[in-house]
């Protein structure tokens, strides 16, 4: 069995495409599983002991090209694929998979795919509540129920690896190292006030902790204000590493403190006991896959809204979730870190 996998554009949804893969292993014994993934996803696929190789997807965020799709699509004729699994929801997505003529291609049924797809799935949000439960259940046949549980993610790490970025990144000898991962890409109400992470940078420095800012480059001038905010209790290393170095980074941290976001599904799946901060989003949907992790959020009578910054103008979901709540979960949390994937 050969099976093309069209990935999400996003790392927290590809971390927990993992399970899926998982799964057709599972019931194919010595499958070939191949992933098309656009470039800033590849390092996590790339990490994944399920796939044998990563197809670069040259498309940015919300790209059509038709013509290029058709013409990627033609080039992976040769590949002779039994099967193509398409888990964005766009009709954009699944037009590779139609041009490389692949006989089975299944996706759920959103913007008129029957044109594009044949095995079309109606999508129940009531019995499949999370984002990796719905990949997954693309893997089975239809009516066919999911284990009652799925395979966690689990992404490849080594002792080399860690030791190479923190000797690229100048951070080795430091005691205790936390992790804090103020971004999050979908919006602002997703995202615990700077403020309250320079208030637990303090607190955890004061304690012996070295503290790490790890985000992207959109993250940077976040990462500047804590920084200020605590005091230079912390070092900003947001936009300062590779995607692969900040895998390698948090699972060398003793802890990780997180928003929702894709480096909160990345530190569950190296396995490092991680603190996740949920505001306007809930874990209902996307939790972390780990039984390291520590959920804190507030059941106020607005939240979750899904909406990219506070419709209300208040901000309650955060702004009333204080430091010293996380602090305690915090610490309490062991340094010892026992590692996976090694």
């Amino acid at each position: 069995m050969k099976i093309l996998v069209v990935g999400p554009s996003w790392i927290g949804d590809t971390v927990l495409a993992q399970p899926l893969f998982k799964l057709l292993h599972e019931r194919n014994p010595g499958l070939v599983l191949d992933v098309l993934a656009p470039a800033w996803t590849a390092p996590i696929v790339r990490r994944m002991p399920e796939v044998r190789q990563v197809l670069a997807s040259p498309f940015d965020h919300g790209e059509f090209n038709f013509s290029e799709r058709r013409k990627l699509g033609r080039a992976l004729r040769d590949e002779r694929y039994d099967r193509a699994i398409v888990l964005p929801n766009t009709l954009k997505s699944a037009f590779v998979p139609f041009f490389a003529r692949i006989k089975r291609r299944t996706g759920y049924a959103r913007e008129m795919r029957w044109t594009v797809l044949n095995d079309i799935r109606v999508l129940d949000t009531a019995a499949l509540p999370q984002m990796a439960q719905r990949y997954a259940a693309l893997g089975l046949e239809t009516g066919e129920s999911l284990p009652h549980t799925l395979p966690a993610p689990q992404l490849i790490t080594s002792h080399e690896t860690r030791r190479r970025t923190l000797s690229t990144l100048g951070l080795e000898g430091m005691r205790n190292p936390v992790a804090l991962c103020p971004g999050a890409e979908y919006g602002p109400a997703k995202r615990w006030p700077p403020n309250y992470f320079a208030e637990l940078a303090r607190e955890l420095a004061r304690n012996g902790d070295a503290v790490w800012l790890i985000g992207s480059a959109k993250d940077a001038s976040i990462g500047e204000d804590i920084v200020r905010l605590s005091g230079g209790a912390c070092v900003n290393l947001c936009g300062k590493t590779t995607l692969d170095q900040a895998i390698d980074l948090m699972s060398t941290v003793r802890l990780v403190v997180t928003n929702d976001s894709g480096l909160m599904h990345v530190a569950a799946a190296v396995g490092t006991p991680l603190i996740a901060i949920y505001g306007s989003s809930t874990p209902d949907h996307t939790p972390p896959m780990s039984d390291r992790a520590s959920i804190v959020k507030l059941d106020i009578e607005c939240s979750p809204c899904f909406e990219r910054t506070c419709p209300l103008g208040h901000f309650n979901c955060m702004m009333l979730l204080k430091p010293d709540r996380v602090y305690a979960i915090a610490s309490a949390t062991s340094p010892v870190n026992e590692r996976r994937g090694t």
